[in-house]
Parts: C-alpha cells; sequence; structure tokens
C-alpha cells in the first residue's frame, strides 16, 4: 500500500484541525442527551455484555464443573481458586470435581477468557451487572454462590444456558486413548543405538572404520615400551 502524497497544508496539520472542530461543533449544536432514568428504568444491555459468572448444573442437578483448572490457568487476572476433589462413586462420568471454587468478582475484569477455556461449558457470564457489597468479603463467590446465580438466571431468556458440546462438552468423549510410549525409545536395530559416540549417527562405511579403529586400539598392547623393545 503505498502512502497518500502529503502537500503544503496537509503538513501543517491545518485543514485535520478544522475537520475535528468542525465535528466538536456540529455536536454541540445539535446536543441530544440521553438519559437513563436508573434504577427505576433498567438499562438495556447488549447481548454480548459480560457480567456475574455462574456455575452451570448438569440434568442431574450436579456442579458441571470437573475440576480441570482450565478457567484459573487462563484467567489473566488470575481470580478464580479451585481445590479439586475425587468424585463421588456415583459420577462415573468424571474423575474430579470442585470441593471449592472460590472467584473474586472484584479482581476480575469480565473478559470471558475462563468462559472461553472451559471444556464442559460450566462457568459463564451473565447479563448481572448491578454488584454490590459492603465488605470484600461478599464479593468473593464461592461455589454454593455460583450455583445459585445460575439457578437465578437459567430462566431468563437473555442468559440462556449456552452449552453446545454435549453433556460434558467434548472432553467427555475422550474415553479411550491409545498409550503412547516414551518419546526417548530407540530401536535395537536402529543404527543410532549401535555406534559408540551416543547422538551421532554416521554412514555404514564410517561406522565400519570406527569399529575397526576401535578394536585396533583394543588389541594393541597396554604397555608402548614393551612394544618398542620386542621391535629391536
Amino acid at each position: 500500500m503505498e502512502e497518500p502524497e502529503i502537500g503544503f497544508w496537509e503538513a501543517t496539520f491545518v485543514p485535520a484541525i478544522v475537520e475535528g472542530l468542525k465535528t466538536t461543533v456540529k455536536h454541540v449544536l445539535n446536543r441530544q442527551p440521553v438519559t437513563q432514568q436508573y434504577p427505576e428504568v433498567k438499562p438495556d444491555l447488549p447481548l454480548h455484555y459480560r457480567g456475574v459468572h455462574r456455575l452451570n448444573r448438569d440434568e442431574k442437578d450436579r456442579v458441571k464443573c470437573v475440576a480441570c483448572m482450565l478457567c484459573a490457568t487462563a484467567c489473566p487476572a488470575h481470580c478464580i481458586t479451585i481445590e479439586a476433589a475425587p468424585a463421588p462413586k456415583e459420577w462415573t462420568d468424571r474423575d474430579k470435581f470442585p470441593k471449592s471454587f472460590v472467584l473474586d468478582e472484584l479482581r476480575c475484569i469480565y473478559c470471558g477468557m475462563c468462559e472461553e477455556a472451559c471444556p464442559v461449558d460450566a462457568i459463564e457470564l451473565t447479563h448481572i451487572f448491578d454488584l454490590t457489597g459492603e465488605t470484600r468479603s461478599e464479593l468473593m463467590y464461592d461455589r454454593e454462590k455460583l450455583l445459585q446465580v445460575f439457578d437465578e438466571t437459567k430462566s431468563n431468556p437473555r442468559d440462556p444456558v449456552r452449552t453446545g458440546r454435549g453433556i460434558l462438552g467434548a472432553a467427555s468423549a475422550f474415553s479411550d486413548l491409545p498409550t503412547v510410549g516414551p518419546a526417548t525409545n530407540v530401536a535395537g536395530a536402529d543404527r543410532s543405538a549401535a555406534i559408540p559416540t551416543p547422538g551421532v549417527i554416521h554412514s555404514e562405511g564410517e561406522a565400519d572404520q570406527s569399529h575397526g579403529g576401535q578394536q585396533q586400539s583394543q588389541k594393541s598392547p597396554k604397555n608402548p615400551s614393551s612394544a618398542r623393545q620386542g621391535g629391536h
């Protein structure tokens, strides 16, 4: 892309200043303020608004979270703390569940990264915006409080359960995975396993010469002085 040519007047920035002043004067002369009568009238928030979090429940009324720690890892504000515990024996579809799940709503920046990172669609952000509390501890949402937000918002048409990846999501489909051996295994027939110098692979001719030189060095007498005396 070629840069536009800047003439004398453009270099003085006068035309740009004039255009900016025209926009300012237009807004001053045609002022149309919009006043929302809050809190009597609630604001009409956009559909992509991100507010207070919730932990979803599954069809058996259990918490969907599997304590994989992905949301806490992806969180740039480090406001999520999870303590995992073995799932009850009757929960055969998962190995872990969150024994403790605490989210600091004051520290959160409401970026939505936790919602994107969750593989089972357990955590979501709602349209609740009027978050208030008299103490900091009131805004530390634990597991039960986050589940309560789900119970309050699941019937709201603006906060539907957005799960679209199965009962537990895409991660629940990985039941049988092939066994993968260590990456450092070397087959016995591999030439790299038989060479005298680890980590160096020679051609067949070089390998024979190196083996021959090694055998000759092993056959030579240990005492070089006795070898010279035999020669005399």
